[in-house]
């Protein structure tokens, strides 16, 4: 019994040494693999920078932008005047102190989360606009590089550089003039 054990694993062994040699040939010859985080590489492109230049000079951004600043700053001086003056102040200036405060970071959150929210959905029509480039722009990648297998660089754990191709996207996307 303990002899067919011994076949067994013998014969396993050469099974496994076969596979460990065959299996780089066969991945080779589906090409090689590559990761790409398309989204960057579409925001990285000088139309879609140029686009978000745009949105943010429009007069509805810089008007919220300016509230924004002025939001800051206005909180900023209130946080030193409360912490210069808390000593001197009474019980009852030290709650509406700190009320005022609350109140100015309860506007400046809500500013903020506006610009925000302008912003992703800027970021998110420009992606709209040129997702088709970007998937003409992959798929010539794909076929002249020869990839195989291509990875949302999100699902993956680890990826060395060289696998990377977001960048290159991004390089033939802006010699295209993609408009």
């Amino acid at each position: 019994m303990a002899e067919k054990y011994g076949e067994v694993w013998m014969n396993v062994r050469v099974w496994l040494a076969g596979l460990f040699l065959v299996l780089p040939t066969v991945v080779l010859a589906q090409g090689r693999i590559a990761v790409v985080n398309l989204e960057q590489a579409i925001l990285q492109t000088d139309v879609a920078q140029q686009r978000m230049e745009e949105f943010e000079s429009n007069e509805d951004f810089a008007s919220d932008k300016a509230q924004f600043d002025a939001l800051r700053a206005e909180l900023d001086q209130l946080v030193k005047d409360f912490q210069r003056d808390q000593a001197a102040m009474s019980e009852e200036g030290q709650v509406a102190a700190r009320q005022k405060m609350a109140s100015k970071q309860s506007d400046l959150e809500y500013v903020a989360k506006k610009l925000q929210t302008l912003q992703t959905q800027n970021a998110q029509r420009v992606m709209q606009e040129l997702a088709p480039q970007a998937q003409e722009v992959l798929r010539e990648i794909i076929e002249t590089d020869q990839i195989g297998l291509l990875l949302q660089q999100q699902a993956v754990i680890h990826a060395d550089l060289g696998y990377n191709i977001t960048a290159k996207v991004s390089d033939k996307m802006n010699q295209m003039g993609v408009e």
